[in-house]
């Protein structure tokens, strides 16, 4: 199993942090955010590792050199949809993806990588412990989703607090024919929209992967999910790196 993880942003609500580093250098507990990432990967199954780099690159490529490499050049002025599809010619057999600056588990990883769905999403069914102590990402913020009998059925930031199942992490995994499905609807969206407002963005390709998650779904494409209640963490503002440091139990 082929994993690519979607790391060209600098997070800059992660400042100083970032200021010289990739994000996901950031260290939790004494262990980069990326060798979390890792060791979730490599234990729940994936062999092949890409990342998909942008803001500080040539750091990770010096310290990682075993990954696969995409370049997002282009990244100050796009978003994570066209970040992942960067590695779009990886995408000729399953994959999992993931962003680069949470913390989740193997278990969950393998969850996905034995997944029967073509599609399946990793949901945390726990999502408002984890927003509980967050002050600086409140939850409307969260990418939301509602589940129901085995699928998703909307995955958007303005589902209603008390209405949503869980919270996408980011954390996704595709088949053979899920894989095509996303390049296909992909590139059927970028031929009509880019330069042009797309769903909540104003820009095509300002999209997050949620928004073209959800023009599937409403097309009729089945979204699976594997879910895990809590063991994850994202790590956006400084509070969430403080908050890491304690509440981080893989």
């Amino acid at each position: 199993m082929r994993a690519i993880i979607i790391g060209a942003g600098r997070g800059s609500r992660l400042m100083p942090t970032t200021e010289n580093a990739p994000k996901c250098f950031a260290e939790i507990q004494g262990k980069r955010i990326l060798d979390w990432t890792i060791e979730a990967l490599r234990g729940g199954g994936c062999t092949e590792i890409c990342f998909v780099g942008g803001y500080r690159m040539e750091a990770v490529r010096h310290d990682y050199p075993d990954f696969v490499f995409r370049a997002n050049r282009d990244w100050p002025d796009n978003n994570i949809l066209v970040s992942l599809m960067c590695a779009e010619d990886l995408m000729d057999r399953p994959f999992v993806a993931a962003y680069s600056d949470i913390l989740f588990t193997s278990r969950l990883v393998a969850g996905l990588v034995q997944a029967r769905d073509e599609i399946a999403l990793g949901v945390d069914t726990d999502w408002r412990e984890h927003y509980r102590p967050r002050t600086r990402h409140p939850p409307h913020d969260a990418e939301k989703v509602i589940t129901r009998g085995g699928r998703v059925e909307r995955v958007h930031r303005g589902i209603p607090y008390e209405d949503a199942t869980g919270e996408f992490i980011g954390v996704a995994r595709f088949g053979s024919d899920g894989a095509r499905c996303l390049r296909e609807f992909y590139h059927r969206r970028m031929a009509e929209f880019w330069g042009r407002p797309y769903r909540e963005a104003p820009l095509f390709q300002k999209a997050y992967l949620i928004h073209l998650f959800q023009d599937m779904i409403e097309h009729g494409i089945a979204f699976g999910h594997v879910d895990t209640p809590g063991k994850y963490r994202e790590i956006d503002t400084q509070e969430d790196m403080d908050l890491a440091q304690t509440l981080w139990r893989p």
